[in-house]
């Protein structure tokens, strides 16, 4: 899971790689690449406290990751203890029984570290490039998912012919889950009987989704809903006037972009991963989902909420630039986490202090 490492009482990061980096060449866009694997390697070494998220998207002029599961198995080959985490891969562009073959492969090499999140999608020229109807998405999606959610258990059954191999490493099945903003999203994850990611709190998705995978005959499962107070890219840097300067252009690539495709979509502003800021300085007064902090600030955001969410290359940034920031942040979890241990030890000897 994402958050496996919450649920034992531990504040996490969350780092986020989707390469998106308008104007760069050949050879600097596979240093960008490069990069994410080291970077994942790094913060796998210091005591694995987090995810790595891998995105997709195509056809974009600034290069947005296209193939998910390939930069997923490079990090799950240079990781041990890191949950790798492919979210979202666009259901209704897969074949399910290739796609059901990538699960099992990243699985099996990640050894049972990895999740996928699945999702709709909501551009419509990748629909177009892909020759799939954009009209009927939802429909293929549900085709789509029925027929890979039957591949995969067909895959742990002996007795089925034909069917994938090989198997799986995760018992039962490899982590599989649904993301999108609309309560019908938290429907499909739900009578489908896996998770649901939402891409915010909104009112009803959680009871849509509880209500649809009882109705359906499932338990409810790991239902991620997130709140717009938890910023969605956190840069960390105690000078936070240079901070902004050395990264906020990218934050603004980043906010931009996102905002602009959801616009062309005709999609309201609901996930709490988007900003109406327009300029640098709109962005940092709005003190939203993209914020430089202090290392103190960052340890406060991991106090509250639990999670701290990286996006280490954000809009291209230059790896030299970079990694600085992503020490920091680490170091800022690491450093969270040692203080929430401390204060669960006090409270252990107080509360045997008073027993006695």
């Amino acid at each position: 899971m994402v958050v496996d490492r919450r649920s034992r009482g531990d504040d996490v990061h969350l780092m986020r790689f989707d390469l998106r980096a308008p104007g760069l060449d050949a050879s600097q866009r596979a240093a960008l690449y490069r990069t994410a694997i080291d970077m994942s390697a790094w913060a796998d070494e210091q005591g694995g406290l987090g995810s790595v998220v891998v995105s997709e998207h195509h056809f974009t002029d600034d290069g947005y990751l296209p193939s998910p599961f390939a930069l997923a198995a490079a990090l799950a080959a240079v990781t041990r203890r890191t949950p790798i985490v492919v979210a979202a891969a666009i259901l209704p562009f897969y074949d399910p029984i290739r796609l059901a073959e990538e699960i099992i492969t990243l699985d099996l090499l990640s050894e049972g570290r990895s999740m996928v999140v699945l999702g709709l999608g909501y551009r419509r020229e990748e629909y177009d490039a892909f020759g799939v109807d954009f009209e009927r998405r939802g429909a293929i999606a549900d085709e789509k998912l029925g027929r890979l959610l039957q591949i995969l258990n067909a895959a742990v059954d002996a007795r089925s012919t034909p069917r994938v191999t090989p198997a799986p490493f995760s018992d039962p099945l490899p982590l599989i889950a649904w993301g999108g903003r609309s309560r019908a999203a938290a429907r499909r994850a739900g009578r489908n009987g896996i998770g649901f990611f939402a891409q915010s709190d909104a009112p009803g998705l959680h009871d849509a989704y509880v209500e649809a995978a009882r109705v359906s005959g499932h338990e409810p499962g790991l239902c991620v809903l997130p709140s717009p107070e938890i910023p969605f890219i956190v840069f960390v840097d105690d000078d936070l006037d240079r901070g902004w300067e050395e990264v906020g252009p990218s934050l603004l690539v980043d906010a931009r972009s996102y905002l602009e495709w959801n616009d062309a979509a005709g999609l309201d502003h609901g996930s709490a991963s988007l900003t109406p800021a327009s300029s640098i300085a709109a962005l940092r007064e709005r003190n939203g989902s993209h914020r430089v902090v202090t290392g103190d600030q960052a340890v406060a955001i991991l106090s509250t909420h639990g999670v701290l969410g990286l996006h280490p290359l954000c809009g291209g940034l230059d790896p030299e630039i970079a990694w600085p920031f992503l020490r920091r942040a680490v170091e800022a979890s690491v450093r969270a986490n040692d203080l929430r241990k401390a204060s669960r030890a006090a409270a252990g000897r107080d509360g045997g202090s008073t027993a006695r």
